[in-house]
C-alpha cells in the first residue's frame, strides 16, 4: 500500500469517528433533552447535555479532517468515503443504543459501502491511465 492510500485510509477512519461521535452524541442529546418542545425549557436542557458538547467537538473533528482530506485526496472518493459514517452510526445505534436494523437499514449499509468501493477503484483505475 502506497503511502499516500495509507493517509486517505486513516484519515477517512479519523473523519468517520468523529462524525459518528457527532451522530451519536446528538442522538443522546435528544434523549437526554426529551420530551421535545420549541421552548426554553428544553433549549436549556440541550444545552446543560454533556451529550451536546461532544456532538460539537466531534462536527469541529470531522470539519478539520476533512479540509485535511480534501486537499490530498480526489473529491469523488472523498466525498463518498466521507458517509462511510451513516454505516457506523447505524451499526453503533445497534449495537449501543439496542436500535434495531432492519435488513434494508442492512441492504443500504452494503450498497453505500459497494458504492465508495467502485468510486475508489475508478480513481485508482483513472490515475493509472492518466500516468502513461
Amino acid at each position: 500500500m502506497k503511502p499516500r492510500w495509507r493517509f486517505y485510509v486513516v484519515g477517512f477512519l479519523v473523519l468517520m469517528g468523529f462524525d459518528t461521535l457527532s451522530q451519536l452524541c446528538f442522538k443522546l442529546t435528544a434523549m437526554h433533552a426529551e420530551p421535545f418542545a420549541t421552548d426554553l425549557a428544553w433549549l436549556l436542557r440541550v444545552a446543560h447535555s454533556p451529550w451536546v458538547y461532544g456532538a460539537i467537538a466531534g462536527y469541529l473533528g470531522a470539519f478539520v479532517t476533512y479540509m485535511s482530506l480534501l486537499k490530498h485526496a480526489p473529491v469523488g472518493p472523498a466525498f463518498a468515503a466521507s458517509h462511510l459514517n451513516v454505516v457506523s452510526v447505524l451499526i453503533l445505534s445497534a449495537w449501543l443504543l439496542r436500535e434495531h436494523l432492519s435488513l434494508p437499514q442492512l441492504g443500504g449499509a452494503v450498497l453505500i459501502v459497494l458504492g465508495i468501493l467502485v468510486l475508489a477503484g475508478a480513481e485508482q483505475d483513472d490515475g493509472h491511465h492518466t500516468a502513461h
